[in-house]
């Protein structure tokens, strides 16, 4: 924690001048946080191989959260949350809402400038050149006010040929796997919102730690997530957090919020998910949530399936769409 941040910027120029050569010589240790796990009776899981125990809700700070005009309003949703419990948080390069001129990452930095060592703070990166990853990694720790991540993930990892990509030599996954050699992120890891068979690629392709995924059962292949791609990511050791399981509600009126999310939370009780929030209500609900978390039966969870079959069969979900960007980039 008391690594000078001009050592990190410096690390991260000359490997950007390097092209990422063999050579490179940067921070020696990587940085540790201090969670503080005495919030009573909320629910955590422990996030795969990288030992850390963290919520079984995360902090989504995407386009929702960049929703919030008042800045105010903003900031009382990340103190509210991080002093009850809620201290992992995922946001990312590209999060940010151009015509209320918010960056989310700007404004987390806000409180990581105080309270580092109390928040697990993931990131997301979606260029697939490395000099301009490079370049995103050192202006998201200028905008979180930090000298590291606990995470560095891919951001929406879209197709076979982009995990080919991905994949070339001296290519993101190299750059993700030096950045965590040289201390500059705790744990790297990638999202994806639409192609299983991608997933299941990807997950072979690097000594990843955490995988964010996209929960809906529908699939232009058939494949299912539930039943391939978590317990592959399992048996790899990788942290699985959820995302999207709330979606269904603008489409399917008469089913409720808090069902759908403990519906995801039962699904494995190794897992977790990360939602967007976007006021002190919402945050408060999810904390009080967890707080009593129960997990459905099997019958209660046939009977969510059941009501979600129009949602999972619809061909128009926004992020299976060709094209489909995360964020306002």
């Amino acid at each position: 924690m008391n690594d000078n941040f001009s050592s990190r910027r410096g690390f991260i120029k000359k490997a950007f001048l390097s092209s990422l050569a063999i050579g490179i010589r940067g921070i020696n240790s990587c940085n540790k946080t201090d969670y503080d796990e005495s919030f009573g009776e909320i629910a955590t899981f422990t996030l795969g191989k990288t030992g850390v125990r963290i919520p079984r809700i995360s902090l989504g700070l995407g386009s929702r959260f960049c929703d919030i005009i008042k800045e105010e309003e903003a900031m009382d949703v990340l103190y509210y949350a991080l002093d009850n419990g809620l201290f992992s948080w995922d946001t990312a390069f590209n999060y940010q809402n151009i015509q209320n001129n918010v960056i989310s990452e700007e404004r987390v930095g806000k409180i990581l400038k105080y309270r580092r060592k109390e928040v697990f703070i993931s990131t997301k990166f979606a260029s697939r050149t490395p000099k301009i990853v490079m370049e995103n990694v050192e202006q998201s720790l200028n905008r979180l006010q930090t000298n590291y991540f606990d995470n560095i993930m891919i951001h929406n990892v879209s197709s076979m040929e982009d995990v080919e990509v991905l994949s070339r030599k001296g290519g993101i996954i190299d750059v993700l796997m030096r950045l965590k050699d040289e201390g500059v992120t705790n744990f790297i890891g990638f999202s994806s919102h639409n192609c299983e068979l991608a997933i299941l690629d990807i997950i072979d392709r690097g000594d990843f730690d955490i995988m964010l995924m996209a929960l809906n059962h529908y699939s232009p292949d058939g494949s299912q997530r539930e039943e391939l791609i978590i317990p592959k990511a399992h048996k790899k050791g990788l942290g699985i957090l959820l995302m999207k399981v709330v979606r269904p509600k603008e489409t399917v009126k008469e089913i409720k919020v808090n069902d759908l999310i403990r519906y995801a939370l039962s699904i494995d009780s190794s897992t977790g998910l990360v939602l967007g929030m976007d006021s002190l209500d919402v945050v408060k609900s999810n904390i009080e949530l967890l707080r009593s978390f129960i997990p459905m039966t099997t019958s209660e969870k046939n009977i969510i399936s059941y009501m979600l079959t129009p949602f999972y069969n619809n061909t128009r979900l926004e992020w299976l769409r060709e094209g489909y960007h995360d964020g306002d980039w």
